[in-house]
């Protein structure tokens, strides 16, 4: 056998190798982020159930609490996962889809579970379409990224805007708007969280980067089913 054979055979081994980690790796995201969503729709349902927990959480201070909670948990994991332990991020993690079960379990008292159920499922088909086409497309989705996150802060602004203006047809538009971004940021995330993967890390960072990346795929499912069943839910 030749040399070329020879290296040849150890690039294509290599190749193998690397692309057996990568799937890895992401069936490990997805599952992080399955289980996340998991627990959240328990604790959510949990105490939509229990009439003295959803009494609480009515009632300032506490319902202020368990609204800010999250986004003090993600913000956390997100600007110090590189300075933190593998297994602290992965309780972190749960936390937080712990406490969005608590800020969520309003959407059982307010829609049906026929509705939530069939939204849930439109949302699972819509995110899985766009995740695989994140994942297998050759296109460099950066370009969409960077539009895509400037939206989601007007999305942002125009949202507190609207607790104050309270107005039902900018409540409908920002929805709109919504599914479309976070469609589109589904793409773009799982596309970054597959770049990231390294074939040589160590188990701890590839935790890391596996509890991260579960973190944006969560959020782009969960802000898809909100706002499709802001859009199409059927009220109590």
């Amino acid at each position: 056998m030749s040399r070329y054979d020879d290296h040849t055979i150890t690039r294509s081994r290599s190749i193998a190798g690397i692309d057996e980690g990568l799937r890895t790796f992401m069936v490990r995201v997805y599952m992080y982020m399955a289980l996340g969503l998991s627990l959240t729709a328990a604790v959510a349902y949990y105490v939509a159930s229990t009439p003295a927990l959803v009494k609480a959480l009515v009632v300032p201070p506490l319902g202020y609490v368990f609204m800010f909670a999250p986004l003090g948990v993600v913000m956390f994991l997100s600007f110090r996962l590189d300075r933190i332990a593998a297994s602290t991020a992965q309780m972190l993690f749960w936390a937080y889809a712990g406490l969005m079960g608590i800020s969520l379990s309003m959407v059982f008292l307010i829609y049906t579970g026929a509705s939530i159920t069939k939204i849930f499922l439109i949302s699972a088909s819509l995110f899985g379409s766009m995740s695989l086409y994140g994942y297998t497309t050759q296109r460099d989705l950066t370009s969409m990224g960077s539009f895509l996150t400037m939206g989601l802060w007007g999305i942002i602004l125009a949202s507190l805007v609207n607790m104050f203006l309270k107005s039902g047809q900018m409540e409908m538009v920002i929805s709109i708007i919504s599914v479309l971004i976070f469609t589109g940021l589904t793409a773009y995330d799982t596309q970054t969280i597959k770049e990231i993967y390294v074939n040589s890390d160590d188990h701890e960072v590839a935790t890391k980067k596996a509890v991260f990346g579960a973190l944006q795929l969560y959020l782009d499912f969960i802000n898809i089913f909100l706002s499709l069943l802001r859009l199409f839910g059927e009220r109590r």
